[in-house]
């Protein structure tokens, strides 16, 4: 009984290419199924069904074998390269799965010149450098937002605070510093109280953090009964020093920023001020690189509460920065 065609357009299968591609190299369906491990008849069979499905015929077929049609040897390229396409892409896969490829999304809110995020970014990237890290300021309800979204991975805020659909883990803690030209008369002590700073203008960015510490001089100053004079600056942080050098006003920076040795300026932390940093991300966000990147911050920070037991492992509800919304 002859055999009906079948129409085309069907459904090719990942095999029917496989089977097709072993029988050209080797011409024949059964070297090519003793090569792959599969029986001859299979081969022949997926082969017919791959002809049926485009219409065409592949090969010749003789005593000795096959060989290509003019249509085959064309459909050969395409399927090698959709054979090669598929491998490349099922490896992208895995090396997003094992975390070495990719990319991470973090919301920073301070500068990374320093301290325990400055050295978590460069111990990630020396193990995972084909990952790409993408770094996003803003102020916390914009990250957050952007986390719930999923447009971020994570971001580094300050505070106890717990963000509805979102965990947090605390990591480290800053003191807090005073920045002021180098030949103001409170330089020349070593550390500073709020009393000290009562009577003195302060300058802001007007960009983040400025409105959170804005908002922080106002709270500690007013409890001691001063009403502080602060000015908004349109500048970025970086520009925000030099104006702290030539005499504009004061202002406050966490400990990772007192590594930029600016000509005018000095560094004086105030007593018993410290920031407590957490990492906030989504439950549901299962992007690979990102959840080895949180795994090695929380490994650095418990390593980093064993060094520094005094300042790393303090924990937000002991710390006396007590602001549910503090800067950073």
């Amino acid at each position: 009984m002859k055999r009906e065609r079948a129409k085309p357009g069907g459904q090719i299968e990942f095999r029917h290419l496989r089977y097709f591609v072993a029988s050209a190299e080797h011409g024949s369906f059964r070297k090519a199924g003793a090569a792959i491990g599969v029986q001859e008849s299979a081969i022949s069979r997926r082969v017919r069904d791959l002809e049926d499905r485009l219409g065409a015929s592949l090969f010749h077929r003789h005593n000795a074998g096959v060989c290509l049609t003019f249509a085959g040897r064309r459909f050969l390229r395409r399927a090698r390269q959709i054979i090669r396409n598929l491998g490349e892409g099922a490896n992208d896969i895995a090396a997003a799965g094992r975390a070495e490829n990719g990319c991470v999304r973090i919301g920073i809110y301070s500068s990374i010149a320093s301290g325990f995020l400055a050295e978590l970014l460069h111990s990630y990237g020396r193990r995972h450098g084909d990952v790409r890290i993408e770094l996003v300021d803003g102020n916390p309800d914009e990250h957050i937002a952007a986390i719930r979204q999923f447009r971020l991975d994570v971001a580094f805020l300050t505070g106890d605070r717990d963000w509805p659909a979102c965990d947090r883990a605390h990591l480290w803690c800053e003191r807090v510093f005073v920045v002021l030209p180098d030949q103001h008369p409170l330089a020349a002590r070593a550390e500073l109280t709020w009393p000290d700073l009562a009577e003195e203008p302060f300058i802001v960015s007007e960009a983040a953090p400025g409105q959170e510490i804005h908002d922080h001089l106002v709270r500690e100053l007013a409890a001691l009964g001063r009403h502080p004079e602060i000015q908004v600056q349109s500048v970025g942080r970086d520009n925000l020093l030099p104006l702290v050098a030539i005499g504009r006003g004061l202002t406050l920076v966490s400990e990772a920023m007192t590594v930029a040795l600016l000509p005018g300026i000095t560094y004086r932390p105030i007593t018993d001020e410290i920031l407590p940093f957490s990492a906030v991300w989504s439950p549901i966000n299962d992007n690979p690189a990102f959840r080895r990147f949180l795994s090695m911050a929380k490994v650095a920070s418990t390593k980093s509460a064993k060094i520094t037991p005094t300042l790393s492992s303090v924990e937000p509800s002991a710390a006396p920065w007590r602001s549910r919304d503090p800067w950073r």
